[in-house]
């Protein structure tokens, strides 16, 4: 099945402003997107393009910041089937991000998702990376389960490599499984440094697994080699260069839905951004006062 050759750039997201999350706001979804996001020291683009755009698509999409402008978490899924049959499982991951979103570990989080893939009942899974950034600690912490890994640019070296989890030789246990496969499957957290100005590229396998006239597929090397040539100096820069990429090479042979997300570190002056962290913290605790002693 060939899907719309219509590309979601066409909308020109770069008229636009970018998209700022507020401070315990929720962002994303399932349908045809283009946008920048602004995320506390991060910056963001995303391009996800449904094969039926007008019900959405099985690539999800979530962004979050918790009440104190500290937190940032980002989720993007894979979930097998298209269209209408996975609107539930995107309001169950858009309250999962609600209910986390100022919990730095993770644990939580994956585990209520493999139990609410588990629930369906239906045979359906999905495969999905979460990732999480401290804006004071300046650690971003990954989880990934059976998804594929991200590309990540080191600015300070100006190399590329991908952003996979630390072997747990010892571990016995069933561990970044799919979501929905196996009830109890246990999900691992690494946490490492993110840069200023490192990109991490995140894409769902309609990328990898695009097939040009030859029917040959795209491939993990032929995306890395892909981005070593690619503009490094914003997420929208190389986000766009890698979707024009896309096209050229699949043309109209298309089968799935497609979905970029380049995340990016700022630089920014450590006084300045733990003043407005200060700032937001005492916001946050003078909103939640407001509402504990409203009548």
């Amino acid at each position: 099945m060939n899907g719309s050759d219509s590309s979601p750039l066409a909308m020109d997201s770069d008229v636009e402003q970018p998209h700022v999350l507020a401070c315990t706001e929720v962002w994303g979804g399932n349908r045809s997107t283009v946008r920048t996001v602004k995320l506390p020291s991060l910056s963001a683009w995303v391009c996800s393009s449904p094969l039926d755009s007008e019900v959405g698509g099985g690539d999800l999409h979530f962004f979050s910041v918790c009440d104190y402008d500290v937190l940032s978490r980002v989720a993007l899924a894979d979930v097998s089937g298209h269209g209408r049959e996975v609107n539930e499982v995107t309001q169950k991951l858009h309250g999962l991000m609600r209910e986390n979103v100022n919990r730095w570990d993770q644990s939580d989080f994956m585990r209520g998702l493999n139990q609410a893939f588990g629930r369906r009942g239906e045979g359906k899974y999905a495969t999905a990376i979460v990732l999480s950034y401290n804006r004071v600690k300046m650690r971003l912490s990954f989880s990934n389960a059976g998804h594929l890994p991200p590309l990540w640019y080191h600015a300070g070296s100006r190399t590329w490599d991908w952003l996979e989890e630390t072997a747990e030789s010892t571990s016995q246990k069933l561990s970044g499984l799919p979501v929905g496969l196996i009830p109890g499957t246990d999900y691992r957290q690494t946490v490492v440094a993110l840069e200023p100005l490192d990109l991490l590229v995140l894409y769902t396998d309609g990328l990898t697994e695009a097939e040009n006239a030859n029917g040959e597929d795209l491939g993990r090397n032929q995306l890395m080699e892909w981005a070593r040539r690619i503009p490094v100096d914003s997420p929208s820069a190389a986000g766009r260069e890698l979707w024009e990429r896309l096209q050229k090479f699949r043309g109209s042979h298309r089968h799935d839905d497609e979905t970029i997300l380049v995340l990016q570190r700022e630089q920014e002056f450590l006084p300045a951004m733990l003043g407005g962290v200060a700032r937001s913290y005492v916001a946050g605790h003078w909103k939640k006062g407001r509402k504990q002693t409203k009548p």
